[in-house]
């Protein structure tokens, strides 16, 4: 069976209050047990924040209240999925990840192993950011992110996305139905809104939704207000759906192109943009200049000179000792095979 990841925000399974809104909860369940008979179904759930922080004495939104808030909150969570899953008798599990997860090249095979074995005991895995020791603010990550790494790494059929607008709106707010390609055009008609509860918005789901096309993933980004929001989503019914681009990368290669923790940039010349086109090496003699701080079997993103990322690589050098190499001939920084263009 193909792989479906549908990722929930705080805004589409919360009330104004920002406690769970169990309606709309026991409508995914009763929707998602229908589409585990053909897809191996993957959940990314936001909320936990949000449920959890009303039993915060004297809650302001700090990150240490935050990550106490995650802690309650996860639990009330998976409580509530839990009891309406169990009317269909779909036992779930909960999958809590950090971004390191993804960079990791082992950890990640751990945790594909992990989600593979639970869907082979028709189990539903729910995955969400392990907030409560992120070590990082809570709003450099959102859950648009999470739901994208699973589905590149997975191989992912369909990434489903769900908003409180019901999807991608022109500027007469009117829902576009098909994109073809997500480019400059597509993001400027964005507008910039989020919900007061949520950390993500229609950009942070454009700029995953370019990702997961160029990896072959078909996107959808819809709502739950319509009766059989998810059922009819999937059928391009409602929502906005963008088009995957023609692309066959390997699973390793796909892991690469996920892997959105880098270490570092480089920007490098024209030249060396042309020669990733046709599929070679980086050598150090096109780099321009180096930021970040990285060692050798670490994620960078390749750039071009306008600022624009065209690939992401493995590097074989540190950052210092590319740095002291810049204007040799024949130094490889990241070998072809360890390059995925973007």
């Amino acid at each position: 069976m193909s792989v479906l990841v549908i990722k929930f925000g705080t805004a589409s399974i919360t009330l104004p209050d920002g406690s769970l809104n169990e309606a709309v909860m026991a409508d995914i369940a009763r929707q998602v047990a229908e589409l585990r008979r053909s897809y191996h179904v993957l959940l990314v759930s936001s909320g936990a924040v949000g449920a959890g922080k009303g039993l915060i004495d004297g809650y302001r939104g700090d990150l240490a209240q935050r990550k106490a808030a995650a802690a309650v909150g996860n639990l009330l969570l998976l409580n509530v999925y839990n009891r309406y899953f169990s009317q269909y008798n779909i036992p779930i599990a909960q999958t809590l990840c950090e971004r390191h997860h993804f960079a990791d090249r082992q950890q990640f095979l751990q945790l594909k192993e992990t989600v593979q074995e639970l869907w082979k005991n028709g189990i539903i895995p729910i995955a969400n950011e392990n907030d409560v020791v992120s070590d990082r603010e809570l709003k450099f990550s959102d859950n648009d992110e999470l739901a994208t790494l699973m589905a590149v790494g997975f191989g992912a059929s369909t990434l489903m996305l769900c908003t409180s607008v019901g999807g991608l709106l022109d500027p007469d707010g009117h829902v576009i139905p098909t994109v073809e390609q997500v480019d400059e055009s597509i993001f400027g008609i964005v507008r910039n809104e989020k919900s007061a509860l949520g950390l993500g918005g229609m950009t942070s789901k454009l700029t995953f939704a370019k990702l997961a096309t160029r990896m072959g993933i078909r996107v959808t980004i819809f709502g739950l207000k319509q009766p059989d929001g998810i059922l009819r989503a999937l059928r391009g019914e409602t929502g906005t759906a963008f088009k995957p681009q023609v692309s066959s990368p390997s699973a390793r290669q796909r892991w690469l192109g996920s892997g959105s923790l880098t270490a570092g940039i480089l920007r490098v010349d024209a030249g060396a943009v042309a020669a990733l086109g046709r599929r070679n090496s980086l050598l150090a003699v096109g780099v321009r200049t180096v930021e970040g701080d990285f060692a050798p079997g670490e994620v960078v993103e390749i750039c071009d000179e306008a600022g624009t990322t065209v690939a992401v690589a493995r590097a074989r050098l540190s950052s210092t000792d590319l740095m002291g190499q810049l204007n040799q001939q024949n130094v490889e920084v990241a070998n072809a095979s360890d390059i995925v263009l973007l």
